[in-house]
Formats: C-alpha cells, sequence, structure tokens
C-alpha cells in the first residue's frame, strides 16, 4: 500500500518570511521549521507576526517534532510560542539550536523545557515511515542545512536558505556531492528557497563582500557605524577582520547581538582577538577614526535603531558630525520606503550613508541560476516554490519551467493549502483555514482584522466621540449632545460642523426614543451611520465614531425603603420652583462637617418627646 503524503504551509508562501511547513506522512506530522515574520506598514503597533496553529492544534497528538533549518528569526522566531502549547523535540545544528535556545529563554512557561538534539549533515533518524536526514548548505550563518523526508514514494526535500558560494569557508560550505546523491536517489517534491528568484544577476562572494568592507574601514576617516542583522554570523566576522587589519575598535550595541556573539563564541563560530571588542566608556577615549560602533537593534532589526541613533534618542549612541552610516544588511523591498527615510535622517544628523547593496550583490539567497543549480542537482518530480512573495514564487517556477519541469508539476501555494500525494498522484486537496498570529505586547493572538481595521482608520482619520444624555421614560433628551474630537479637524475652526453634526445626533436619538421598539444597539448604529454619512459629505473623511449615550436613573424613594401595609406616604414638601428641593442652604454650603456637633445633636433629640410639625 502506498503513503499517502500531505505538504501544508502555514507560512513562508507569498510573503515574505514566518517559514513553516508541516509534512504529514500516513498520519504523522513533521514540521519544518517555525518561524516569525516582522509587521509591514500596515500592521499598525504589531511587534511580530507567527503562523496559526488552530489546525495543529487539533491534531497535536500527530506532530512527531519540529526540525529546524538554520538560527535567523524566520526560522526559529515562533518557536517559543510553539513550544507552550506543543510539547515536541526539536532538532537543528549546533549553532541553530544554540540561538533557538536563547529565543524558548525568553518565555518563563518553557523554564523547564530541554528537549532539543543537535544533527549534522550526516546524522540519520528513523521514525518508521520517514528517515529524516540533513545537507550542508551556504547561507549568511554558521551550520545552516537541508532537510530530507525519504518515504517509500520518494523524497520530500526541504531547503532552507540557501546560495552556492565557491569561496565560502568551512562552516558555510555547500555540500555538492550530497546534493547529487539525494538527487539520484529520487525527489518526489522539492520545497526550495525563492526568495532571491527574480534576481538574473550572479551574487557577489562572500570574498568581495569582505574585501569591500575592508576597504571601507581602511580608507574612511572618522567613526564608522554599522548596521547588520544581529544573526548574520558571517557579516559579524567579515566586520571583526576588517576591523582588525585597519586597526579599529569594536563596540557592540544591544542585548541581542551581545548573547549572539557570545554564544556563536563559544561554539568557536567567531573568532578575533580579546582586545578587538571596547564598552562605550573606553569608546570615548578612542579617536573617531579608530572605532566602529556594531548596531543592530532590537530583535535584530538595525534600520529603525539607526533612526532613533540619527534622531539622537538612543543613550548610548547617537549620529555625529563626520560619522559613516555602513548598511551591511539587504533589507526586503517592503523596506525601502524605511531605507529611503532612514538615509534622509542620518544626511540631517550630520552623516554619510553607504550600503553594500549599491554596488554588490549581497544577499544570502539563491539567485536565478543557483536555483536552476539545485534544480539539476535534485531532478525533483514537483516543485514547490516557498520562501517569498507571490512574483518571487512565480519567478522560480518559471526558471524551473526553463529547464523542461511541466507547468503542471509546479505548484505555487498558499497559507493552508493541502498538498496532497496518493497512490501515484499529486493534487490541491481541501484546504485548512490558515491565518495570521499577532504578537502585540504581550498579547498572542488578541488582535485581529477588525482592531487592525480601526487602527488605521484612527491613523487616517482621527476619533469623533458624541456624548448624549437621555430620559427614556419620559422619551426625552435631558442633556445636548457633547463632540469632541481627536485628530479629524480643529474644533474652534468648525463650529458649523459640530453644531450641525449635534442637530443630526439628537434627531436621531429622538426618533429612537419615539420608536415604542427601543434598542440600545439600534440608538448607537442609528447615530453612527447618520454621522458618519454627514462627516463624509462634508469632509471626504471617515473617523472612528463613539457614540456615549447615558441616561438619567430617577428614584423617588431610597432603595431598600419599606412602608407599612396600609400606612399613607409620608407628604413631601412642595417647592414652589423645581430648583428649591436641591437649592443649598447658604448657611451651611461648602462648610465641612462638624462630626461632634452632629453626635451631640442626637443626644438632645433623643431626650425630647417627639415633636410633630404640619407641611405649610
Amino acid at each position: 500500500m502506498s503513503a499517502k503524503i500531505k505538504i501544508i504551509p502555514f507560512g513562508g508562501v507569498r510573503e515574505n518570511g514566518k517559514n513553516m511547513y508541516a509534512v504529514d506522512v500516513n498520519g504523522s506530522i513533521y514540521i519544518l521549521d517555525c518561524g516569525l515574520k516582522y509587521p509591514e506598514n500596515e500592521l499598525l503597533g504589531i511587534d511580530v507576526v507567527i503562523p496559526d496553529w488552530n489546525y495543529l492544534r487539533e491534531n497535536k497528538d500527530r506532530i512527531v517534532a519540529v526540525f529546524l533549518t538554520h538560527g535567523h528569526a524566520d526560522a526559529i522566531g515562533a518557536l517559543p510560542y510553539f513550544l507552550t502549547e506543543f510539547n515536541v523535540p526539536v532538532f537543528g545544528s549546533e549553532m541553530t539550536v544554540a540561538l533557538a535556545k536563547i529565543d524558548v529563554a525568553t518565555e518563563p512557561k518553557l523554564k523547564d523545557y530541554d528537549d532539543f538534539h543537535v544533527v549534522d549533515e550526516k546524522t540519520e533518524i528513523d521514525f518508521g515511515d520517514v528517515v529524516v536526514s540533513f545537507f550542508a548548505t551556504t547561507h549568511s550563518i554558521p551550520e545552516s542545512m537541508g532537510i530530507v523526508l525519504k518515504t517509500d514514494e520518494g523524497q520530500i526535500v526541504y531547503t532552507g536558505d540557501f546560495k552556492f558560494d565557491q569561496t565560502a569557508k568551512p562552516g558555510y560550505q555547500t555540500d555538492y556531492a550530497r546534493l547529487g546523491a539525494i538527487g539520484q536517489a529520487g525527489v518526489l517534491a522539492l520545497l526550495s528557497d525563492s526568495a532571491n528568484a527574480e534576481n538574473p544577476a550572479m551574487n557577489a562572494s562572500e570574498q568581495t563582500i569582505a574585501e569591500d568592507i575592508e576597504e571601507t574601514f581602511n580608507y574612511r576617516e572618522g567613526r564608522i557605524v554599522v548596521a547588520c542583522v544581529a544573526s548574520n554570523i558571517l557579516r559579524i566576522q567579515q566586520v571583526f577582520d576588517a576591523a582588525a587589519k585597519t586597526g579599529r575598535k569594536v563596540c557592540l550595541t544591544g542585548q541581542d547581538l551581545e548573547k549572539i556573539v557570545h554564544t556563536a563564541m563559544k561554539l568557536g563560530k567567531l573568532s578575533f582577538d580579546d582586545d578587538l571588542l571596547v564598552t562605550p566608556e573606553q569608546l570615548d577615549s578612542l579617536k573617531p577614526d579608530e572605532t566602529v560602533v556594531l548596531q543592530t537593534g532590537k530583535m535584530g532589526e538595525p534600520i529603525k535603531a539607526i533612526q532613533r541613533m540619527a534622531n539622537k534618542q538612543e543613550k548610548t549612541f547617537n549620529i555625529q558630525e563626520g560619522d559613516l552610516v555602513y548598511i551591511t544588511t539587504t533589507p526586503s523591498h517592503a523596506m525601502d520606503t524605511t531605507v529611503a527615510q532612514t538615509r534622509d535622517m542620518i544626511y540631517r544628523a550630520g552623516g554619510e550613508v553607504k550600503a553594500i547593496s549599491d554596488d554588490l550583490n549581497s544577499s544570502g539567497h539563491a539567485y536565478k541560476r543557483d536555483l536552476q543549480l539545485m534544480l539539476n542537482l535534485m531532478k525533483p518530480k514537483y516543485l514547490v516554490p516557498i520562501q517569498g512573495e507571490y512574483r518571487l514564487l512565480n519567478a522560480h517556477a518559471n526558471a524551473a519551467m526553463e529547464l523542461g519541469i511541466p507547468a503542471e508539476h509546479i505548484f505555487i501555494l498558499a497559507k493552508g493549502d493541502v498538498l496532497t500525494y496518493s497512490n501515484g498522484k499529486i493534487g490541491l486537496g481541501e484546504g485548512i483555514d490558515v491565518s495570521d498570529t499577532m504578537i502585540d505586547g504581550i498579547g498572542v493572538g488578541d488582535i485581529g482584522n477588525i482592531v487592525l481595521r480601526d487602527r488605521k482608520v484612527l491613523a487616517d482619520d482621527g476619533i469623533f466621540i458624541a456624548v448624549v444624555t437621555i430620559d427614556r421614560k419620559k422619551k426625552q433628551i435631558v442633556a445636548e449632545p457633547k463632540i469632541t474630537s481627536r485628530g479629524f479637524v480643529y474644533v474652534k475652526s468648525n463650529k458649523d460642523l459640530m453644531q450641525e453634526s449635534a442637530e443630526i445626533i439628537s434627531k436621531a436619538v429622538q426618533n429612537n426614543l419615539d420608536n415604542k421598539e427601543f434598542d440600545w444597539g439600534h440608538l448607537k448604529q442609528d447615530v453612527r451611520e447618520h454621522l458618519s454619512h454627514y462627516l463624509f459629505e462634508q469632509t471626504h473623511r471617515r473617523p472612528v465614531i463613539l457614540p456615549v449615550i447615558m441616561e438619567v436613573n430617577q428614584h423617588h424613594r431610597r432603595s431598600g425603603s419599606k412602608e407599612k401595609a396600609g400606612a399613607k406616604p409620608k407628604q413631601q414638601p412642595t417647592a414652589k420652583k423645581a430648583t428649591a428641593a436641591v437649592k443649598p442652604d447658604p448657611a451651611t454650603k461648602a462648610q465641612k462637617p462638624n462630626h461632634k456637633a452632629h453626635r451631640n445633636r442626637k443626644r438632645r433629640r433623643a431626650a425630647k418627646p417627639a415633636e410633630t410639625t404640619d407641611n405649610k
């Protein structure tokens, strides 16, 4: 009987980052990577985005393990959230596991979790129906690996992030012989990195990049601020090497970077002389042309940290006159506007900007010809482009068709698609619902599309609050609408608009009060609709409208008072004017209560016989 195989992406397709793929073989689920992505501009206030694993919750007993390809956030960032719900083992290389442990240690619920397993390219793990093995790849972090799931129907290969570089150093080298052997054994489906598929130009070798960094350090006078992703160990090593050769000292910023650097040092993945690193205090005693500030920012995002430095908002370092900001990371296209704004801020602060990507193709991902080489080595029956927005997946598919792979053997999947292989045939089965899970502060998944929509409206058009007090029994408005606006219009300059809005609100409220079937929800919705229509007609803006309806409560007796059966109610004093009943006594107005005098009066009343008075 043939094996039944399902491939389900939970992220990493038609988006940048958040890699997570499930391979179901005969009912056992193997998780490949568990990453996050950083929010784009429309995700206002969101810190990070992780995959939605409702389907996995319903099938948690079938999950075998998580297998990690490398130590970047797009592959391991969601692991702390995942492991709080799924107590399964995690497999990865020594460096990958070390970085994963740093992330997991930030989650208090996982302080007792210790089910990590270190593997390498020679490891094979037999799970019965599936044998899992690994192969070394070249990326910007050491010990990056691809994953092979060997089944009775053929092998399913997941490349992870990769590129080919003939000058790569040990720890970063691709095992070409192993790739050829995997291809010879027969590959059923290849899940291959597409992040750089649009690029027709060859990537610069890491040796060329290292030479460019050293040349910049050598000929630049003044302080150099290097912007780099914290987990890009290869780039950090190149910065250290260039600084040592040009007589500069390096100062690290941010706890994220320090933890990663110290972890890489312990594992022997970073090497440099002990006197290369200096503290911020020691930096002040050095000349500007003897220093390098390595800035990564919170959670490894350097661009926003550079913005804070340019705006003089950092406590330790800020951009000074004559500084060179050297951007050694390659931001995604979604960050183009942010990077342009950052460049402007740096020049305003008196600095200059240089980016590696201005002169070199410095990506850590395979370009078109590298992707085709991987396809020729693997010879897959089916191709599933992953890791990239739709245009990148499509570019990868076109590159594959140039090699003669039929279009019907290439599947550009969306999140929640289920690619099913059964009885020798493969095709899309019934999909599952997979959305994004937003992380905002300590909240996990409590921010949805409605909240994001409201945040966007608030950012674009502001808020409009209308407060009305009503008497529902008398069916009348007790207090005229009070209007407050923030981020919509300047109230003092728009008195006519506010007055007309108040009249519209009053009319809508009164119409609902006159209705026999009064409903609070309908009242508020009616106010919103009438007001929204008028405000858009006048301003072409749609602010968030918050109607606040208050009701007066009129109790003629104190709650809890009782009357004897058959007794006549006490006659109440009748005031000539409505205001007389509530008018304060001038003699007692604004006086503090005299508790001693009050006790004395009570004693005197108790000693006298009760007196009756007629109300006149």
